[in-house]
């Protein structure tokens, strides 16, 4: 018996077709620079929570929002024909702060950094 769940499993092959699909077969120019960052699948595979970023920024805009909302539709459908489960999940799209806080994270360390070299260049 393996130790993941089959929810866990579930949710990887819909991460990589989401994406696949996003790159290669949806057309609108508004999720163009989308990254699937997760999914989770809850236990009953009812509901896809897919989490997605925007690149090159820190925030999401309404834009993106609207995009993926419109795609949902499609994709879902597409997650159909490819994958063999009985009940294709709801899909869900939740913008990811993850990488906005290690964004943050960043420059507040470059920040201490050049901090640092001024002090150490003024001794």
């Amino acid at each position: 018996m393996s130790g993941f769940k089959r929810a866990d499993r579930v949710a990887d092959m819909i991460k990589m077709e989401i994406a696949d699909l996003l790159l290669k077969q949806v057309r609108d120019p508004r999720i163009g620079s989308v990254t699937i960052t997760g999914v989770k699948v809850t236990d009953d595979l009812r509901m896809a929570r897919v989490f997605f970023v925007e690149m090159g920024k820190d925030t999401c805009s309404a834009e993106i929002r609207a995009g993926l909302g419109k795609a949902t539709g499609f994709l879902r459908r597409e997650l159909g024909r490819r994958l063999r489960l009985r009940h294709v999940p709801e899909i869900l799209f939740t913008y990811d702060p993850s990488f906005a806080y290690g964004s943050r994270i960043d420059t507040l360390l470059m920040e201490i950094h050049r901090e640092e070299e001024t002090n150490v260049s003024t001794d």
